[in-house]
């Protein structure tokens, strides 16, 4: 779990960044997850377009795709989200350390 000023620091960071994944009218599938999988252990910080057609809102998918990835999501705001997981081969992004 990470604290608020570290999602805070995430999301200064998620500014620049540009949508690599879309959810569409397929919705959110294994095939889906694998894709974001592979991109959050590659760039540990992507961000996402969730598609009207998907039925999904930007939170919802927020919650499915952490729930099934083990992910955080940093921020869902109208329809993109941005999500963080520290890779397991190379951490790239430092996060702020947690204050007591």
């Amino acid at each position: 779990m990470i604290t608020s000023k570290q999602r805070a620091y995430l999301r200064s960071l998620s500014n620049n960044l540009e949508v690599i994944f879309q959810v569409g009218k397929n919705g959110i599938e294994d095939t889906f997850i694998k894709q974001v999988e592979d991109a959050l252990e590659a760039r540990e910080l992507i961000k996402i377009k969730v598609l009207e057609n998907s039925g999904l809102d930007a939170r919802e998918a927020s919650d499915i795709i952490c729930e099934r990835i083990g992910c955080e999501g940093v921020q869902a705001i109208g329809s993109k989200i941005v999500l963080f997981k520290q890779s397991t081969k190379k951490p790239k992004i430092e996060l702020p350390v947690k204050s007591k």
